[in-house]
């Protein structure tokens, strides 16, 4: 979902852009199929897989990934003590920021971490499944195997391979979410002589050099050739976060630089690593240089705009700026910049490296397509954003608005409105209504021309809705035109946002209009004509007639079983009435598995509110029962062994021969007073069997538990 956020994102920018402003675009998207995160994940993968088909016994395996749970747990130390050390006085906010976000990764990881260790405890102390306790620790294990045998993993077709799956995962995604597919598509494998020959145009400017191997772009040099660097997010010199961010993970050695801010423009290949040959040994791309490449050769020497999430500021697209620049030997690589607001899940970015993320698939398993884009139209395109149970449920509620908006739409374009006076039979309401969609119209035009900005957009298309609604619900004679205008606008913003993929002027495209849906309308007029007559001859009847109840029963699985997966919904009205809507049966089928879950959950609660009721009874009959019969129940109690009791069994004075102080009697009389009242409630209860009667209510308060436990 976090790339979700990015990719939704653009489509959303380049829908206005082309099919808004109807500017002329060409929209290019790069492939990075070669990287450092892509060779770890690729070795790693190819090498648990390996270790799996070895067929280690448990206790090899066991003792492997006890290794790696400790090497893990020894990394995660040191970058507590990293963590630890105090920043200096003067820190910049920047820096002070940064700090805080690492403290709360580290403690996620930490967390992680802990959680893998229990679930491999539990794993061993059943002794039994190798292959469950390697897929338990992949990640500390995976590390581990990296670290001692990744240098023997050379074959390309293992890391084109793993870009390939996820390429493929990439675009099925993409097409589930609505996105338009890409005008161009590269990838940086397919790239590389184009590549090597771009540095060597840098080199022979004199602003890149060679170091054992590499290939860096000279700072110092670049800006004494008048360049700027660092364009995007000024400041001083690169800080070593950003230096490690900047390189990549599998990065060489500082030392081989003529300045800590140089950057990689090839890298030299380690043992474990894709390589090309090329004029300085072999090696592979930087992380930076592809993008320049790609783009340059699709886009030219300029482009107009370029788009990624806000964390490629630095150093990814100024890195980008400068290395293109130093090619084309001009100021201005890119005219704009797109930068997107990440997705947060409890404060932190949604990330993989951090294991807190949802994928696309488990999002749309439990949403629509149109509910995620709608929950991001809602949100500010380049802010950050949190994902939470809050934002979302916002944005559906919104979306339901609407579609029941143009439900009552094509209900009122349904009625015999035609067949009645026309115009604006309402007065000053329709003429105040009607004012009101035209100045919707414009704050939708000022929003888009205010940095895109679809929350005002939307928002206000919201407000608009609502004054409808209200409108409807106050006039006799709704101006029927006017709605249909209304609807047919609102359509065709939706439209350009991504949120309706069909051609009905109006609704989301789900709705009983073109093709064979308009035949169906009268059929389902009729039909609805048939059951809104039988339930209200059987409504009357239905609390003592059984037969009227197998009836009523049938209204409701029709509207409930029957017709939602042909995508049809019924809503029945408080007077009696109904009304027909076409709707997205996969809409309709999430409609009401989230209904059941709901009912599910109070169910559970209901059982849990009961099961903790009973053990409350259970618990206070047995303190009855342990007290005992109030006239004996002091002279049970150790406290007063020896002492001297009334006629009615109360204590007067104590073993040693003291009366008994005035306020412990007065305590004593209300504990016997409860005791009795308590008891003989017990008594009634149980028939004067109280054992029995705890016996059961165990009994019943298992079978509870167990009924929990399996719904669980």
């Amino acid at each position: 979902m976090g790339h979700a956020r990015a990719y939704l994102t653009f489509d959303i920018l380049r829908r206005i852009t082309e099919d808004y402003f109807k500017y002329d675009i060409l929209y290019h998207v790069n492939i990075t199929d070669i990287d450092d995160k892509i060779i770890l994940k690729s070795r790693v993968n190819y090498l648990l897989e390996q270790y799996k088909n070895e067929g280690n016994d448990f206790a090899t395996v066991a003792a492997k990934v006890a290794e790696a749970l400790t090497r893990r747990e020894a990394k995660l130390n040191e970058k507590q003590e990293e963590l630890d050390e105090p920043l200096p006085a003067d820190a910049i906010s920047r820096v002070v920021n940064e700090r805080q976000d690492a403290i709360k990764v580290l403690k996620l990881k930490q967390t992680q971490h802990q959680e893998v260790k229990t679930a491999v405890d539990a794993l061993v102390k059943e002794g039994k499944d190798a292959a469950k306790l390697i897929h338990e620790a992949r990640e500390p294990l995976g590390d581990l195997l990296d670290s001692e045998k990744g240098a023997s993993v050379t074959d390309h077709s293992v890391f084109l391979a793993h870009a390939k799956k996820y390429e493929k995962e990439y675009f099925d995604d993409m097409a589930a979410l609505g996105v338009k597919e890409p005008d161009v598509l590269t990838r940086v494998t397919e790239y590389v002589p184009q590549i090597i020959e771009f540095i060597q145009t840098i080199i022979s400017k004199g602003l890149a050099y060679e170091s054992n191997g590499s290939v860096y772009l000279s700072i110092s040099d670049f800006k004494k050739a008048g360049h700027d660097y660092r364009k995007l997010r000024p400041g001083g010199d690169t800080t070593a976060e950003e230096m490690a961010e900047g390189e990549g993970a599998l990065a060489g050695e500082a030392s081989e630089k003529k300045h800590p801010n140089d950057f990689t423009l090839w890298k030299k290949s380690k043992v474990g690593e894709p390589e090309w040959d090329s004029p300085w040994g072999k090696g592979r791309p930087g992380w930076h240089i592809e993008c320049s490449v790609v783009a340059s050769d699709i886009l030219g020497p300029v482009m107009d705009v370029h788009a990624g999430g806000s964390d490629l500021k630095f150093p990814h697209h100024d890195n980008e700026l400068a290395q293109s620049e130093a090619c084309f030997g001009h100021s201005q690589w890119v005219n704009y910049f797109f930068h997107a607001g990440h997705l947060k899940i409890k404060g932190l970015k949604m990330s993989k490296s951090l294991k807190n993320f949802i994928t696309i698939k488990q999002a749309l398993e439990k949403y629509t397509a149109r509910e995620i884009r709608m929950m991001f139209l809602l949100q500010p395109w380049h802010k950050e954003m949190n994902f939470s149970d809050q934002t979302i449920d916002d944005a559906k509620a919104k979306e339901k608005a609407f579609r029941e908006f143009f439900h009552k739409v094509r209900s009122l374009s349904r009625s015999d409105w035609a067949n009645t006076p026309v115009g604006f039979q309402e007065g000053q309401a329709d003429r105040d209504m009607m004012k009101m969609l035209f100045a919707t119209m414009g704050e939708v035009d000022a929003a888009f021309k205010d940095n895109y900005d679809t929350v005002t957009a939307v928002l206000a298309m919201y407000k608009l809705v609502g004054a409808f609604n209200k409108y409807v619900s106050e006039v006799s004679r709704p101006a029927v035109h006017m709605a249909q205008k209304m609807a047919t606008y609102i359509t065709s913003i939706f439209r350009v946002l991504g949120l309706v993929q069909g051609n009905d002027a109006i609704g989301f495209g789900e709705d009983a209009s073109g093709g064979g849906k308009d035949a169906l309308v009268p059929f389902l007029d009729k039909f609805l004509e048939f059951r809104t007559t039988v339930r209200k001859e059987a409504l009357p009847k239905v609390k003592h007639d059984e037969t009227v109840r197998s009836i009523m029963k049938a209204c409701d699985e029709v509207r409930d079983t029957d017709l939602p997966p042909l995508g049809v919904r019924i809503d029945d009205l408080p007077d009696g009435s109904s009304v027909w809507k076409m709707e997205d049966p996969e809409v309709l089928m999430k409609e009401i598995q989230e209904k059941k879950e709901v009912a599910r959950q109070a169910a559970r609660k209901k059982q849990e509110a009961s099961a903790a009721a009973l053990e409350k009874k259970v618990k206070t009959a047995e303190s009855v029962v342990e007290a005992g019969d109030p006239a004996t129940m002091f002279k049970r109690n150790p406290e007063f062994e020896g002492a001297e009791f009334d006629d009615e069994g109360m204590p007067v004075k104590t073993k040693e021969g003291e009366d008994v102080p005035k306020s412990r009697s007065k305590k004593l009389v209300k504990d016997k007073s409860k005791q009795e009242a308590a008891w003989k409630d017990l008594q009634t209860k149980s028939e004067g069997n109280p054992e029995e009667y705890i016996k059961k209510m165990k009994a019943e308060l298992d079978e509870l538990n167990k009924t929990l436990k399996e719904t669980n």
